[in-house]
Parts: structure tokens; sequence; C-alpha cells
């Protein structure tokens, strides 16, 4: 005789609907990323969509919608909303309970691959920078990109590599692709978004370079840059899990072709708009991505 099912428990339902809120909000602002993360286990995808919700909402703490809701009237400032986020972040990867539905999923996500907070505390520290800092030197713009993007990248690493048993020096190796992927992923989007956030935000974040005076010089070493973290990155990629790979491989075939068009922009052109990729493009790099395709 069958056994009957068995009941979910209180806590495991909200993890599934805290699940399912975070699914919502990737699909409401990154369809490319979206489309990726569909060739990933479904465990783990679901892992992967808990860390960019969160990211996703400490993004718009910063640069869209707390501001537009303080210019609104609303009493407290993005600065206060971004610490209470953090503090409640930190508060849930200790307990395993938020009230916050995206800050649940994370935490859970957190608990089960072993996300550390030397992780996270760089992470909020960034986006604390774009609260605080409208120019970066050189030092900064490091601290920023590895808050900002390496260090999303190492939580995801983590995931990917749940269950695996590495030595030192392998582990060494995906933190050093997952680093510079992330850096590259990070550098890219500036670039796309290069006018829109010295225009709307203020901000310029390659040191020494400015919207007004940005030249092709300047673009071809920026986009020479991106490449060699690509190249860093696609060396330890092929060494992933299979229930990963593809997904990273269609990731960074997305952003290598964004670099590509970038490179093939004049630069006052690209100040003037967002380049993307195209959705056929996109849907050939996934089906290669499917088929086993992997960045060299």
């Amino acid at each position: 005789m069958p056994k009957p099912l068995e009941q979910p428990t209180s806590l495991s339902q909200y993890t599934r609907a805290a699940e399912l809120a975070s699914a919502e909000v990737i699909a409401a602002y990154s369809t490319s990323f979206g489309w990726a993360t569909k060739l990933i286990s479904r465990t783990k995808r679901i892992h992967i969509r808990n860390i960019y919700a969160l990211v996703r909402v400490a993004d718009e703490i910063v640069d869209g919608a707390a501001a537009e809701a303080v210019g609104n009237g609303i009493s407290h400032n993005p600065r206060d909303i971004l610490d209470e986020l953090e503090a409640e972040t930190y508060r849930a990867m200790d307990c395993g309970f938020s009230a916050n539905l995206v800050v649940h999923a994370f935490a859970h996500t957190a608990r089960l691959a072993n996300i550390s907070k030397d992780l996270v505390k760089p992470f909020f520290a960034s986006m604390r920078m774009d609260l605080l800092t409208k120019e970066h030197d050189h030092r900064g713009f490091d601290l920023y990109v590895y808050g900002s993007a390496e260090v999303v990248g190492l939580m995801c690493l983590d995931v990917f590599l749940m269950g695996q048993q590495l030595t030192v020096a392998e582990r060494k190796e995906f933190v050093t692709g997952a680093r510079a992927l992330g850096a590259a992923f990070q550098k890219v989007n500036f670039l796309r978004d290069l006018a829109a956030d010295f225009k709307k935000l203020g901000r310029s974040y390659f040191p020494g370079v400015n919207v007004d005076t940005f030249n092709e010089a300047e673009k071809v070493r920026l986009v020479e840059d991106i490449e060699a973290d690509l190249v860093v990155s696609s060396r330890s990629l092929r060494k992933l899990p299979r229930t990963s790979r593809k997904a990273v491989s269609a990731a960074q075939m997305f952003f290598t072709e964004l670099n590509r068009n970038i490179a093939a922009t004049p630069a006052e052109e690209l100040i003037q708009r967002r380049i993307r990729v195209s959705n056929p493009k996109k849907l050939v790099i996934l089906t290669q991505a499917w088929f086993g395709v992997v960045p060299k």
C-alpha cells in the first residue's frame, strides 16, 4: 500500500512561497538572466534566483524605486532602508526566517550552500558606495566591483559546488574564475550604461572616465580589459558540474557578445544608446550552450 504523501511543514511551505516570490522578482527585471537559469538543474536554479532576487532588491534601493519613493515624501531615506535590509539579511541567515520573502529565500539558500557573511558584507558595502560615492579612484573601483559583482559570483559558485569534494587548488581555480566572470559582467554593464549612470545618477564608475570626454581609445582599453577577464573565467568554466556548466556558459557567451557589440560601436554612439543582444542571437547562444558549447 503506497505511503500517504507527507504534508509540508509550515516553514517549508513558507520557504516555497518565498522562492516563488524571488522568481517573480527575477522575471520582472531580467529576461536574459531568466533564460540562462533555465539551463541549470531545477534545485540549483531556485537557489541562484534566490541570490539574484536579493541583489535586485538592494539595487533598486540605491538606484531606482526607493529613491523615487523618497521623492514622493516617505520619511526614510535609501540609506536607512538599505541598512534595514542588511540587518534583516544577517538576522535571517542566523535564524532561518524573515518576514521579508526575498530575504527569507536568500537566507534559506545561504544556510544550505554555506554562503558566509564574509561575502554578503562586501556586497552591502558596495551598495552603500552607490549612495555615497559619485566617482571612483582605482582602489575604490576595485572594491566596488568586488562587492557588487565578484562576491555575487562567489555566492553562485557556492551553490554550483554544493556536495562537491574539492582540493584547495581546485577551489582556488574556481574562485579565480568566478571573480573574473563577475567582474566582466559588471564592467560590461558599466559600459552599456555609461551615459545613463552619469546623466541620471551623476556617477562615473571607471576611474578617470567621463562621458563628456569619452573616446575610442578609452573604449578599446575597457573592452580589452573585459576580454582579459572573460579569458580567465573560461579556464575553469568547463570544469564546473554539469548541473550548472551550461547556464554559466550561456551567461558568459551573452556578455562576450555584448562586449563584441560594444567594440563595434563608435564611442560617440555608445554614450547615446544602450547596447543589447538581439533575441534571435540569445536563442542561438542558448542553443549552443544546451548542446555543450563552452567559451574558449
